[in-house]
């Protein structure tokens, strides 16, 4: 083969190397972008799950406070309810003992 045809075909195969570095180059960089955005797009997703999941069990909470509150307040009624009741059968019995011990102050004055 002649010599000029020889450099030839090594330029053209070095220029076809070079082709092929520099396609395979942007292939590369089309992958890290797209894995790029893919990761970004997972991070997204993973927080607004987590917001969503945060809101879902502050929502729960808060009903479980709500539901504790209100059967510690009907627990207090309750009480305050029995505590009026005994005070009022005792009022009879405190009236009559008061009546009583003032009786027998004013008798023992007498």
């Amino acid at each position: 083969m002649p010599r000029p045809e020889v450099l030839e075909r090594i330029k053209k195969a070095e220029s076809e190397a070079d082709d092929i570095v520099a396609e395979a180059e942007d292939d590369r960089d089309e992958r890290i972008e797209a894995a790029r955005r893919e990761a970004e797009e997972i991070r997204n997703e993973a927080e607004q799950e987590a917001d969503e999941y945060e809101e879902k069990r502050l929502t729960e909470a808060r009903e479980e406070i709500e539901t504790e509150r209100q059967e510690l307040l009907e627990e207090g009624q309750e009480a305050r309810k029995k505590l009026v009741a005994s005070a009022e059968e005792n009022a009879d019995e405190a009236v009559e003992y008061a009546i009583s011990q003032f009786e027998e102050a004013v008798n023992a004055q007498t």
